[in-house]
């Protein structure tokens, strides 16, 4: 009787395997066989029907069946193997006839394209760079800078105010504070950075970038400032650029100065782009107040210094003839894909 089904399971095997064409059809076929519950296991336990004196040989011939199947099943699993390799290949055949794909190359932001070039301009001039942080407190951001609580120009400023003395910095004149108090003369260093302000339309943005610059050494005046300026327009716009300079107003500088520069579009003569001024306003900047230096522990009859502001967007829209700030912001790559280094 065991006899009988074991030649049935022969049959049955062999006509499984000829049908096994996938990874699913064999896992099926270990299982009916092979498995703890499968027909061979089935074939040990009936092995107890048998008499003591027959039982010895047809356990072995049994475990011979067992063997021979194992290794059935491992030649159709390679010859599986072998198929789906062969099926991997020729789906990841390389058709060299179709056109290639194309990776185009990126390149850096205008803001940080022009950010770049300022800093590479004044590092030629022995400069330094420090980056502040963006959240400051009152005293850094103002009082320091000689703008105690009731001075009117901090209604200029539009300020985020986090709590009553904690703010997004609305310049980044501050650096100018923290420097002086890390290091004594001669400091020459740029900081920049991100600003906020309350302020949004085609020329003004609520986040913008600035760079301050700060020079304090022994006889610095407002003369070095305009020589170092004209030397930094030149190498930005054009060779042919001058600077001027007309009063203004900064609580932190004392002269303080609005820095022109002569239209690098007209040369001078007039147009739409300065207004047909000859003229174009690019950064405010002055002598360093002696209350600042005071303030940060230098002592203003020995020392004086210089100290600008430049807003890199401003210099951004002119030096590219942009006419609306938002295209800045706006991450549109049909705008930014122009602008390569």
């Amino acid at each position: 009787m065991l006899d009988q089904k074991l030649k049935e399971l022969r049959e049955q095997m062999e006509q499984r395997l000829n049908q096994v064409d996938s990874r699913e059809k064999l896992s099926a076929f270990w299982q009916d066989f092979l498995g703890k519950k499968g027909s061979i296991a089935d074939l040990m336990k009936d092995l107890g029907t048998v008499s003591k004196e027959d039982r010895p040989a047809m356990g072995k011939v049994i475990n011979e069946f067992k063997v021979q199947a194992e290794q059935r099943y491992q030649e159709y699993s390679e010859r599986m193997e072998k198929l789906e390799m062969a099926a991997r290949n020729r789906a990841e055949q390389v058709d060299i006839t179709l056109p290639a794909k194309k990776h185009p190359t990126g390149n850096l932001h205008p803001i940080t394209l022009v950010k770049n070039q300022i800093i590479d301009v004044f590092l030629g001039m022995g400069f330094e760079v420090f980056e502040g942080p963006e959240i400051e407190d009152d005293d850094h951001n103002f009082t320091r800078l000689n703008v105690p609580k009731d001075h009117p120009a901090r209604d200029m400023q539009d300020t985020f105010y986090i709590s009553e003395d904690v703010l997004l910095r609305t310049h980044t004149s501050p650096g100018q504070i923290r420097v002086m108090d890390m290091e004594k003369p001669p400091i020459k260093v740029l900081v920049p950075g991100r600003v906020f302000r309350s302020d949004s339309d085609a020329t003004h943005s609520p986040m913008f970038h600035q760079m301050e610059g700060l020079v304090v050494d022994k006889g610095i005046t407002l003369c070095d400032l305009q020589g170092m300026l004209d030397k930094f327009v030149k190498q930005i716009f054009d060779a042919d650029v001058r600077t001027r300079l007309r009063p203004s107003y900064f609580p932190f500088t004392e002269p303080s100065v609005e820095v022109d520069v002569s239209c690098f579009e007209c040369g001078g003569k007039g147009c739409s782009l300065c207004k047909h001024t000859g003229w174009i306003e690019v950064l405010g900047g002055g002598v360093v107040h002696q209350n600042v230096l005071r303030n940060c522990g230098i002592d203003p009859e020995v020392y004086s210094g210089f100290a600008f502001g430049i807003g890199i967007e401003r210099i951004t829209m002119l030096k590219y003839g942009i006419n609306n700030m938002g295209l800045l912001f706006e991450n549109d790559l049909r705008f930014l894909k122009q602008f390569k280094d």
